[in-house]
Protein backbone atom coordinates (compact mmCIF):
# COMPACT_ATOMS: atom_id res chain seq x y z
CA UNK A 1 0.00 0.00 0.00
CA UNK A 2 1.66 3.51 -0.73
CA UNK A 3 0.17 6.71 0.38
CA UNK A 4 1.51 9.73 -1.27
CA UNK A 5 1.53 13.23 -0.13
CA UNK A 6 1.21 15.72 -3.05
CA UNK A 7 3.11 19.10 -2.67
CA UNK A 8 0.69 20.59 -4.63
CA UNK A 9 -1.35 20.87 -0.91
CA UNK A 10 1.19 23.32 0.37
CA UNK A 11 -0.53 25.59 2.79
CA UNK A 12 -0.44 28.83 2.50
CA UNK A 13 2.71 30.95 3.86
CA UNK A 14 0.33 31.36 7.48
CA UNK A 15 0.77 27.49 8.52
CA UNK A 16 3.58 24.71 8.78
CA UNK A 17 2.83 21.42 6.92
CA UNK A 18 4.30 18.58 8.87
CA UNK A 19 3.52 15.13 8.16
CA UNK A 20 2.88 13.35 12.38
CA UNK A 21 4.99 10.19 12.49
CA UNK A 22 5.53 7.81 15.33
CA UNK A 23 9.04 6.55 16.80
CA UNK A 24 8.59 4.67 20.07
CA UNK A 25 5.95 6.86 22.13
CA UNK A 26 7.11 9.66 20.73
CA UNK A 27 5.68 11.91 17.77
CA UNK A 28 7.53 13.66 15.65
CA UNK A 29 7.22 15.95 12.21
CA UNK A 30 8.88 15.77 9.57
CA UNK A 31 8.37 18.82 7.07
CA UNK A 32 5.34 18.23 4.34
CA UNK A 33 7.57 19.31 1.40
CA UNK A 34 10.42 17.13 2.23
CA UNK A 35 8.05 14.31 1.92
CA UNK A 36 7.62 12.59 -0.93
CA UNK A 37 6.20 9.52 -0.42
CA UNK A 38 4.62 6.93 2.67
CA UNK A 39 4.43 3.18 1.71
CA UNK A 40 3.50 0.60 4.52
CA UNK A 41 5.80 -2.06 4.94
CA UNK A 42 8.42 -3.51 2.21
CA UNK A 43 11.60 -6.04 2.11
CA UNK A 44 14.06 -4.06 3.04
CA UNK A 45 17.93 -5.27 2.03
CA UNK A 46 20.91 -5.36 4.13
CA UNK A 47 23.96 -3.81 3.41
CA UNK A 48 27.50 -5.21 4.36
CA UNK A 49 29.50 -1.98 6.48
CA UNK A 50 26.58 -0.07 6.35
CA UNK A 51 26.59 2.86 9.34
CA UNK A 52 24.65 1.36 12.23
CA UNK A 53 21.43 3.56 11.47
CA UNK A 54 21.24 2.29 7.88
CA UNK A 55 18.41 -0.66 8.13
CA UNK A 56 19.64 -1.51 4.33
CA UNK A 57 18.18 -0.14 1.21
CA UNK A 58 15.03 -0.98 -0.64
CA UNK A 59 13.30 -0.97 -4.49
CA UNK A 60 10.75 2.02 -4.56
CA UNK A 61 9.26 1.88 -7.93
CA UNK A 62 12.95 1.23 -9.61
CA UNK A 63 15.19 3.44 -7.34
CA UNK A 64 17.49 2.09 -4.65
CA UNK A 65 16.91 3.82 -1.69
CA UNK A 66 18.45 3.92 1.75
CA UNK A 67 16.62 2.95 4.62
CA UNK A 68 17.17 4.38 8.01
CA UNK A 69 16.24 2.90 11.15
CA UNK A 70 14.78 5.63 12.88
CA UNK A 71 14.84 4.05 16.49
CA UNK A 72 18.02 3.08 16.05
CA UNK A 73 19.04 6.59 14.64
CA UNK A 74 17.13 8.46 17.79
CA UNK A 75 18.60 5.89 20.31
CA UNK A 76 15.78 3.78 21.14
CA UNK A 77 15.19 0.23 22.04
CA UNK A 78 14.45 -1.79 18.28
CA UNK A 79 11.44 -2.89 17.33
CA UNK A 80 9.91 -6.38 18.06
CA UNK A 81 10.67 -8.39 15.20
CA UNK A 82 6.90 -8.83 14.24
CA UNK A 83 5.65 -5.15 14.95
CA UNK A 84 5.23 -3.47 11.47
CA UNK A 85 6.25 -0.47 10.13
CA UNK A 86 5.82 2.28 7.30
CA UNK A 87 8.49 4.39 5.56
CA UNK A 88 8.53 7.77 5.10
CA UNK A 89 10.01 8.72 1.88
CA UNK A 90 12.29 11.91 1.99
CA UNK A 91 14.47 13.45 -0.52
CA UNK A 92 17.57 15.08 0.52
CA UNK A 93 20.30 16.21 -1.91
CA UNK A 94 19.26 15.00 -4.56
CA UNK A 95 18.86 11.31 -3.52
CA UNK A 96 16.22 9.61 -1.80
CA UNK A 97 16.07 7.75 1.78
CA UNK A 98 13.11 6.14 3.64
CA UNK A 99 12.79 6.96 7.32
CA UNK A 100 11.11 3.87 8.73
CA UNK A 101 9.15 4.91 11.33
CA UNK A 102 6.63 2.89 13.67
CA UNK A 103 3.37 4.49 12.10
CA UNK A 104 2.65 7.23 10.22
CA UNK A 105 -0.44 10.14 11.07
CA UNK A 106 -1.77 13.04 9.50
CA UNK A 107 -0.80 15.99 7.16
CA UNK A 108 -0.80 18.86 10.18
CA UNK A 109 -1.16 22.70 9.51
CA UNK A 110 0.64 24.50 12.36
CA UNK A 111 0.76 28.64 12.80
CA UNK A 112 4.18 29.39 12.83
CA UNK A 113 3.59 31.20 15.59
CA UNK A 114 3.15 28.71 18.18
CA UNK A 115 6.67 26.87 16.89
CA UNK A 116 9.14 26.84 19.77
CA UNK A 117 12.89 26.00 19.94
CA UNK A 118 13.64 22.34 21.18
CA UNK A 119 13.53 22.29 25.40
CA UNK A 120 17.26 22.58 26.91
CA UNK A 121 16.13 19.14 28.65
CA UNK A 122 16.13 17.48 25.41
CA UNK A 123 19.05 15.37 25.20
CA UNK A 124 21.71 16.40 22.68
CA UNK A 125 21.30 13.14 20.53
CA UNK A 126 18.16 14.46 19.94
CA UNK A 127 18.74 17.88 20.36
CA UNK A 128 20.93 17.78 16.78
CA UNK A 129 18.13 16.40 15.13
CA UNK A 130 15.17 18.51 16.03
CA UNK A 131 14.49 21.50 15.01
CA UNK A 132 12.20 23.31 17.41
CA UNK A 133 8.46 21.59 18.53
CA UNK A 134 4.95 22.84 18.75
CA UNK A 135 2.60 21.75 21.88
CA UNK A 136 -0.13 19.63 20.35
CA UNK A 137 -3.48 19.05 22.62
CA UNK A 138 -2.16 16.13 24.95
CA UNK A 139 1.71 15.70 23.81
CA UNK A 140 5.13 17.63 21.85
CA UNK A 141 5.75 17.22 18.40
CA UNK A 142 8.98 17.28 17.95
CA UNK A 143 10.51 18.76 14.37
CA UNK A 144 13.07 16.61 12.60
CA UNK A 145 15.70 18.34 10.47
CA UNK A 146 15.35 15.93 7.63
CA UNK A 147 19.43 17.10 6.81
CA UNK A 148 20.69 16.68 10.35
CA UNK A 149 18.60 13.19 10.45
CA UNK A 150 20.27 11.93 7.67
CA UNK A 151 23.71 13.21 8.73
CA UNK A 152 25.03 10.03 9.59
CA UNK A 153 27.81 8.02 12.00
CA UNK A 154 29.61 6.55 8.91
CA UNK A 155 30.27 2.43 8.92
CA UNK A 156 31.47 0.63 11.72
CA UNK A 157 34.76 0.35 12.51
CA UNK A 158 36.46 -2.97 10.37
CA UNK A 159 38.00 -5.50 12.99
CA UNK A 160 41.40 -5.94 12.59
Amino acid sequence: MSIRVENSLVATDSSDGLVSIRVGDQTFGVPVLSVQDVISETPINRVPLAPPEVAGSLNLRGRIVTAVDMRRRLGMAPRATDDRSMCVIVEHGGELYALVVDDVGDVLWLEPAEHEPGPVTLSPAWRAVCAGLYRLEDELLLVLNVAQVLTLSGPPAMAA
